[in-house]
């Protein structure tokens, strides 16, 4: 498979910065935290498998609200 390209990265953060600032019944600083802190740790990845499974379970968390 094909690893996300760096546009696709940063739109995905962007949609979960979006999606965790309409959040009603969790904590939004936890949450917008939380991300902030997933992309930081991982942006330094080089493993293409380590790469496309992190995005993809970024996307999962958008379509389906909740994480892995």
């Amino acid at each position: 498979m094909l690893q996300p390209s760096r546009q696709q990265v940063l739109r995905l953060y962007k949609h979960l910065i979006k999606y965790g600032n309409h959040l009603t019944l969790t904590d939004k600083n936890y949450f917008l935290g939380r991300v902030r802190h997933e992309f930081r740790e991982n942006r330094e990845l080089t493993n293409p498998l380590e790469i496309e499974f992190n995005f993809k379970r970024g996307e999962t968390l958008l379509k389906k609200g909740r994480i892995l």
